[in-house]
């Protein structure tokens, strides 16, 4: 028992390099920073807009828009300028994303009840996708000034009447159902913000995943081409321990890898849902329909995650014994990011339930499918699904550690090599 131990400490520390520590520590770093800036800027995309507005008509009509606009959650900022082009200019030059140029005329042609074009300028000064968010605000502005500009129509024609009332007769009253809960709110935006939480988990999960494959093939590779793994082998323990001891080790830093991973997570989450979660009591919503990850939750796709770090490391522990060397194992992580790379592009493009029969058999045999689907499994409360999932990657992993185990118990261990260039294992 003490030579198993002594064993898989060793194998530990082998695992544990600095670069696993800056790696780790940079997801943490990631999840942090997403969920500080993203939060930045949800606030500054929900808060008030600031746009430019150069007025040629001057009229008490034009003003009057002008504080409609005002209640209407837009700061306004007068352009003093002596033409339009010096305005554009001047807008350009500032810091806000909308210039808006109200034409001579224009309180005299809405007081016949004429239309009248209103010039609009949006300065794109950044392509980012909050940047171009921002830039959007030009249709909330145009949108209202109509408001407002057909509400003061129709009271004028139609006393009496809410202008609400006659521009939206029909009123609705939104309920989204999942499974036995169901809540008043929008199906768009409880979508959006539940995608909005998840949309990093394949990505870091992918990350992980392929980072550990690969540390474990180079650990194997290095040690075939030092002509440690030799030395090992005549070490008075069995060789079954041995494969044990290195299972049991990549594990040990894999589920190190997953705590971190949700520890992370759970910043960015906290980080993001403080003010998105707050726009029209979508946070409520979301949590009375159990879209949002309680303690347990959190535990569950833990595990699963580290189901998943753990047959990404079984399958690279054999593929590490292909390798002739150091440089050739760089070549074999290939099988896992395939393996990885598939259920990742699903995730994000379709819905892997939703596949033609043969394609869904061959996804599900991909066992980190399981995990990049245990989010979505968990907000809809398909514990049979999550269940398979992770049993499915639990027989996954105790055949690869069994395969392992034959491979290490003879001589092919230290005979067997992959070679591109014959596209056979040479034994």
């Amino acid at each position: 028992m003490k030579k198993f131990k002594n064993l898989m400490f060793k194998e530990i520390r082998e695992l544990v390099t600095k670069q696993l520590v800056i790696s780790l520590v940079f997801t943490m770093g990631i999840f942090y920073f997403i969920g500080t800036i993203t939060k930045s800027e949800v606030k500054k995309a929900i808060g008030k807009q600031k746009i430019s507005v150069f007025d040629l008509d001057k009229s008490s009509f034009s003003k009057e828009l002008l504080g409609g606009l005002g209640m209407a959650n837009f700061e306004i900022e007068m352009v003093e300028a002596q033409n339009k082009e010096a305005a554009i200019e001047s807008a350009r030059r500032g810091t806000t994303n909308v210039l808006v140029v109200i034409p001579s005329g224009f309180g005299e042609s809405m007081a016949r009840l004429e239309s009248k074009k209103v010039e609009t300028y949006a300065f794109l000064r950044t392509l980012s996708l909050f940047g171009i968010r921002r830039s959007e605000v030009l249709r909330s502005v145009i949108s209202a000034m109509n408001g407002y500009l057909s509400d003061i129509y129709l009271k004028d024609k139609i006393p009496g009447i809410d202008p609400k009332n006659l521009k939206n007769p029909i009123k609705t009253k939104d309920f989204v159902i999942i499974k036995d809960r169901m809540a008043e709110g929008s199906a768009a935006a409880i979508a959006g913000y539940v995608s909005s939480q998840t949309t990093f988990i394949p990505v870091i999960l992918m990350m992980i995943i392929i980072y550990s494959s690969q540390m474990v093939i180079s650990a194997i590779a290095m040690e075939k081409q030092n002509k440690t793994l030799e030395t090992l082998l005549t070490v008075p323990i069995s060789r079954t321990s041995i494969v044990t001891a290195k299972m049991l080790a990549s594990g040990l830093v894999g589920l190190l890898s997953a705590v971190i991973y949700m520890v992370g997570y759970r910043s960015f989450l906290g980080g993001f849902m403080g003010d998105m979660g707050s726009v029209a009591g979508v946070r409520q919503v979301v949590e009375k329909l159990g879209l949002s990850l309680s303690g347990n939750g959190m535990f569950v796709l833990g595990a699963s995650l580290f189901l998943a770090i753990l047959c990404a490391l079984a399958l690279a522990t054999i593929l590490g014994v292909l390798a002739e060397d150091f440089r050739s194992a760089q070549t074999l992580i290939m099988p896992v990011i395939l393996l990885v790379m598939i259920p990742y592009f699903l995730s994000f493009f379709s819905d892997i339930k939703s596949l033609a029969l043969p394609v869904k058999i061959l996804v599900l045999a991909i066992p980190f499918s399981h995990s990049f689907m245990a989010v979505p499994n968990l907000f809809l409360g398909d514990n049979a699904a999550l269940l398979f999932g992770m049993l499915y990657m639990i027989l996954f992993f105790l055949a690869l550690v069994i395969l392992a185990g034959r491979i290490f118990s003879s001589d092919k261990v230290l005979t067997m090599k992959l070679r591109w260039g014959k596209k056979k294992v040479v034994l």
